[in-house]
């Protein structure tokens, strides 16, 4: 399976303000924290790891 690119966000603005509101009242260890369990979740949710693979290299801009 490939990572799938196109816009599929239907409130991507949404999305960040939801984001922006978790991080709220947190210091930089407890957000970095947040971070990585949100990105687990979600790592767990596509299942993928091929495609986790590419969202990473993705993210990092050598994708």
């Amino acid at each position: 399976m490939n990572l799938d690119t196109s816009p599929r966000l239907q409130d991507p603005d949404g999305f960040l303000a939801l984001i922006m509101e978790a991080h709220r009242g947190l210091d930089a260890e407890a957000a970095r924290r947040f971070d990585a369990r949100l990105a687990l979740i979600l790592a767990n949710q596509i299942g993928d790891m091929a495609v986790l693979r590419q969202a990473i290299a993705l993210a990092r801009g050598t994708g």
